[in-house]
């Protein structure tokens, strides 16, 4: 996906929102697996002063924190995961939620799709799934420099959005 159009799509799901939950997924033990808790925490350390914006570190178990999302009540939940997106390393994707199915998520126990219908059974909100091509998953691996630089634009993209 191209970077302005990237940015400009994200700007407008985020367009309407009040209170948004960003939830970061994956192992800090998996390489790139841990791309969507880096943003997650990156974004925390920005914008953590917000109480419209609640950030959690979902780890490889983010069922374990549905009790907290549903608390805070947000109009927008961010969910930030490493994902398979057939694409080069680094890539960012929104990934439509009807296709949520058919995209390999990384490593945590429950499937995404599970996650997501028990979300929205409990809230009305909207869900903003985004991906970032993993580089490697392996046990002990660093997060690779593609994701890294990743991580870095997508926090800043979202701060950048959400400061406008």
């Amino acid at each position: 996906m191209e970077i302005q159009y990237f940015k400009d799509e994200l700007k407008n799901k985020l367009k309407q929102a009040a209170k948004i939950a960003v939830l970061g997924i994956g192992s800090e033990l998996r390489g790139d697996d841990n791309a969507g808790m880096l943003a997650a925490q990156e974004l925390k350390k920005a914008l953590g002063g917000n109480k419209n914006l609640k950030f959690i570190l979902g780890g490889s178990a983010p069922e374990n924190f549905t009790g907290e999302i549903i608390k805070f009540s947000p109009s927008h939940i961010i969910i930030i995961d490493s994902a398979d997106l057939g694409k080069n390393a680094g890539a960012i994707e929104l990934i439509k939620e009807e296709d949520i199915g058919g995209v390999s998520f990384s490593t945590h126990r429950l499937p995404t799709k599970i996650l997501i219908d028990y979300l929205k059974n409990s809230i009305n909100c909207e869900f903003i799934f985004i991906g970032i091509q993993p580089k490697t998953l392996k046990f002990g691996d660093l997060v690779s420099e593609e994701v890294k630089a990743s991580v870095k634009f997508l926090s800043e993209s979202i701060q950048e959005i959400l400061s406008a």
